[in-house]
């Protein structure tokens, strides 16, 4: 299936690693040019690399970028456009606030979550719209979680910023339509990433027991009884930026294995 995406320019936030290198990478393949960023410079150089190997040819932008300070992100979005002349996708994206429960967390540790995680969302999709509307097409995804849908214990500060992106972005998406520009957001649940690995170390710390449990116990909740690819979460993006699904917007798609029971 031709998706339609070669050429367009995209930029997806945090993707040294993770859902958002993978996310890179399959915009890659599908013929993308693809700007990516972390706060780290030698990260997102090797991430490049990663992307140059896999994908020879492929078009890809580096950039040091701290998705907390609100520069950054005005800057890795309009970069990106002053660099290859347009820009026609967006992913945002963060490395996931400070996990805890209500004893565990202080209220820096929040006030944290709203500049890294909900205010970095909107600033890069409010920066990212003009370009957009140049050309009168674009897509928006937000990179959020299965907490949006049923919030988890232990992860109080990602169940209070994430639904907030939500809000915002299916707020946007009902003014934006009309220009063609679509605005959605995808809710991953268990995938195997360095995020999974981190949260699996918290909550075996919290226990006091192995994380092979928490693995374990993680995948036998799951309907599919196994933990996400982070391939078949990029595919699911690749798809939502597309050409073929330009009437989807103001949506959340769940890519979980079935986790989420609710009807809505």
């Amino acid at each position: 299936m031709d998706l339609g995406l070669k050429g367009r320019v995209a930029a997806v936030a945090a993707s040294s690693q993770g859902l958002g290198f993978a996310t890179a990478l399959e915009l890659a393949r599908e013929g993308a040019v693809v700007a990516i960023g972390s706060r780290d410079r030698g990260r997102i150089d090797a991430a490049a690399a990663r992307i140059d190997a896999a994908v020879p040819g492929a078009r890809v932008y580096p950039m040091v970028i701290d998705v907390s300070e609100q520069q950054d992100c005005e800057r890795f979005v309009n970069a990106t456009a002053e660099e290859f002349g347009r820009l026609d996708i967006l992913m945002t994206n963060t490395g996931g606030p400070k996990p805890g429960a209500l004893d565990e967390i202080e209220l820096s540790d929040v006030r944290d979550g709203v500049d890294s995680t909900l205010m970095s969302a909107i600033i890069m999709m409010k920066t990212a719209v003009p370009h957009m509307r140049k050309n009168g097409w674009g897509r928006i995804v937000n990179l959020l979680s299965m907490t949006v849908k049923q919030p988890k214990m232990n992860l109080l500060v990602s169940n209070t910023m994430r639904p907030a992106i939500l809000g915002f972005a299916k707020s946007i998406s009902n003014e934006l339509a009309c220009e063609n520009i679509t605005v959605n957001n995808i809710a991953p649940g268990y995938t195997r990433t360095e995020r999974l690995d981190e949260l699996a170390a918290h909550v075996a710390s919290t226990r006091g027991g192995d994380v092979a449990e928490v693995f374990a116990e993680w995948e036998g909740v799951v309907p599919a009884k196994r933990l996400g690819r982070p391939e078949e979460f990029a595919a699911a993006v690749a798809f939502l930026v597309s050409e073929r699904a330009s009437y989807i917007t103001g949506v959340t798609l769940q890519v979980d294995g079935g986790s989420i029971q609710g009807l809505f």
